[in-house]
């Protein structure tokens, strides 16, 4: 497995396009991470307040700082005292017993990490024993209860309406008006008074068939930089200067229109890959950290496969694999985890990114070109950060792949394989890939190295993190039949 390491380096390649050769350098990078891996956090934090405060080497000045920042994010992840956990569990399970924790801790169900000496349980910990326990003791129970959620029914409405509305193969039917407000707010006195605060928003793009008619209706600064669309993660930039306990907004209000897409697996038109594009080997490389050929990759990716070589079968035999043995489980930042498709085959858990990024892994690896894309799942009363992709069949083009949606719940094969060859609806996407260059360019360490959904915000100082400011989305849906 790589270690966290491998992580920050590749976070530093992204950041600064290039790694330092000096020796000393190298030497003193790795130390830090190394306390890093071992939980040292304190011991790292004061190794790179020494760089920061000493040295006039402004690319390992940005690299000390942003190891400081990984070892804060750590921290706010994993709170919980194993007092703290018990409370939660005893509160969640009727039949917990103390004596519990340590066989969930042994069998990977009870996430925690040893903090600067101390057994510390990540935040999300309780519900997502929860989550596992249903997945791999009560499979059935579990299955009967979200089937029936009116969530999961009102998607697989949708999802039927756009089969039966797809006459032809993968063009964008039945489309959702909406007009969003998105929102973000620095709490007071996050920065010093008369600060400049530089705040990326996500904003729709518009280079997919999908997704339209996209337009920017109102923002709280009329100087602003609006991406191009070209940009693998979009955004929208603007600046405030902060008050002295006063929050500081920033806002855009903008309208679009989403489809959904199907592709009827017995008509899709799968030719050749020429091998010796550029478009190819684009979308067929690893993409350190996070979409890479590790041995445990390619194992289980030849493991699942075996012999098959039609595309659409190998990507079928995965969403199989997937839906029967990874649950949806709450994840960590991504930006503290070191490897992430190698995170979800240790522990057999992962959201829908990290489910996503090991699907790419395998694809890219089996020589089948695939991209990500992100933003919002937006149906009514259940929006949410959301993560899928794209693969590219030769002869047909991009087709969508949902694989933490799973397999639907009907006897209508097409209806249950659904989201192998088709998308709904209610989405917002803000990116075609992972760890775009922004526009312009951030100065320090990202909060979602990868993805891009939340936004962004710092000042001269340093990046502000998820908890020094709040994200809001407002959805007002143009359509009568959207709200059906």
């Amino acid at each position: 497995m790589r270690t966290l390491i491998f992580s920050i380096g590749a976070l530093f390649l992204t950041a600064t396009g290039c790694i330092n050769q000096h020796p000393d350098y190298h030497a003193l990078v790795n130390n830090i991470n190394n306390e890093i891996s071992r939980g040292n956090l304190e011991k790292a934090s004061s190794l790179a307040d020494s760089v920061t405060n000493n040295s006039k080497d402004d690319i390992l000045v940005w690299k000390a700082d942003s190891l400081k920042s990984i070892s804060r994010r750590i921290n706010l992840d994993f709170t919980l005292s194993k007092d703290q956990i018990t409370e939660q569990l005893q509160n969640r399970i009727e039949d917990f017993k103390v004596s519990d924790l340590e066989k969930w801790e042994s069998n990977g169900w009870l996430e925690y990490r040893i903090i600067n000496g101390e057994k510390k349980y990540f935040n999300r910990a309780a519900s997502n024993l929860v989550r596992l326990r249903n997945f791999y003791l009560d499979r059935p129970g579990r299955d009967s209860s979200i089937a029936g959620d009116k969530n999961i029914i009102f998607r697989k409405r949708n999802t039927e309406q756009i089969i039966s509305a797809s006459e032809n193969m993968g063009t964008p039917v039945i489309p959702v008006s909406m007009t969003i407000i998105y929102t973000i707010t620095l709490k007071p006195d996050a920065v010093p008074s008369g600060e400049t605060v530089r705040c990326w928003l996500p904003f729709p793009k518009e280079n997919d068939p999908r997704q339209k008619d996209v337009y920017l209706l109102g923002i709280t600064n009329e100087d602003f930089l609006l991406a191009p669309d070209t940009s693998l993660q979009r955004s929208i930039y603007i600046e405030n200067k902060a008050e002295e306990g006063k929050p500081l907004i920033f806002r855009i209000s903008y309208s679009y229109e989403s489809s959904g897409q199907y592709f009827d697996p017995e008509k899709l038109k799968i030719l050749p890959y020429n091998r010796e594009t550029d478009f190819y080997r684009k979308y067929t490389s690893e993409q350190l950290p996070q979409i890479c050929f590790t041995e445990d990759v390619k194992h289980l990716a030849d493991s699942i496969v075996g012999n098959e070589e039609d595309p659409y079968r190998i990507v079928k035999k995965l969403y199989y694999w997937f839906n029967t043995n990874i649950p949806w489980a709450s994840a960590q930042e991504y930006s503290i985890m070191s490897n992430i498709p190698e995170y979800v085959i240790k522990n057999r858990r992962g959201d829908c990114g990290m489910q996503t990024l090991l699907l790419m892994s395998m694809l890219r690896y089996k020589g089948i070109p695939v991209k990500w894309q992100s933003g919002w799942m937006m149906p009514p009363g259940n929006k949410n950060l959301h993560d899928w992709c794209e693969v590219w069949y030769e002869g047909t083009g991009w087709v969508p792949v949902d694989v933490s949606y799973g397999l639907q719940y009907s006897s209508d094969l097409k209806t249950r394989e659904f989201y192998i060859t088709g998308i709904d609806s209610y989405r917002l996407i803000i990116n075609d890939g992972i760890s775009g260059i922004f526009y312009p360019e951030k100065k320090f360490l990202r909060s979602e190295p990868y993805d891009f959904q939340r936004g962004e915000v710092e000042w001269d100082g340093g990046n502000l993190y998820f908890d020094k400011w709040d994200y809001d989305m407002q959805i007002e849906y143009n359509e009568p039949h959207a709200l059906k």
